[in-house]
C-alpha cells in the first residue's frame, strides 16, 4: 500500500475510489499525567505523551489502509492527520485520505 500527501503517485495513473479514514482516541494514565505535568514546570520534552501521540498515529493510520484494502485499493493519497484533545490526558487522532486503485 502507497500512501502519500500528495494528490497523485508519480509515475502510475489513478482511480479515485473514496475517502478513508482511521481515528482512535487515547488517554494516559493518571500516574503518567501527573508526571507530565510536573515536567512542564521544569521544561522539556513530556515523552509519556510523545509515546501515546506516536502509538494512536499508527492505529489510526493502520484503520485507515485497513478501510483501503476493503475497497481493493493500492494506494491512499492526499493523507492529512489531524489531533483534538477530547478531555484532559486524552487525545483523539485522526488521519483522513483518498483512496485509489491503479489503473
Amino acid at each position: 500500500m502507497i500512501l502519500v500527501n500528495t494528490d497523485f503517485i508519480t509515475g502510475k495513473e489513478i482511480e479515485t475510489l473514496e475517502v478513508v479514514k482511521g481515528s482512535t482516541i487515547r488517554s494516559k494514565h493518571i500516574g503518567k499525567d501527573i508526571l507530565s505535568g510536573l515536567k512542564t514546570i521544569v521544561g522539556g520534552e513530556l515523552t509519556a505523551y510523545k509515546e501515546m501521540l506516536d502509538e494512536a498515529r499508527k492505529i489510526a493510520v493502520k484503520r485507515m489502509v485497513d478501510e483501503a484494502e476493503n475497497l481493493g485499493a493500492d494506494g491512499v493519497i492526499n493523507i492529512r492527520y489531524s489531533t483534538s484533545n477530547i478531555m484532559d490526558g486524552a487525545a483523539e487522532i485522526l488521519v483522513v485520505g483518498t483512496a485509489v486503485k491503479f489503473k
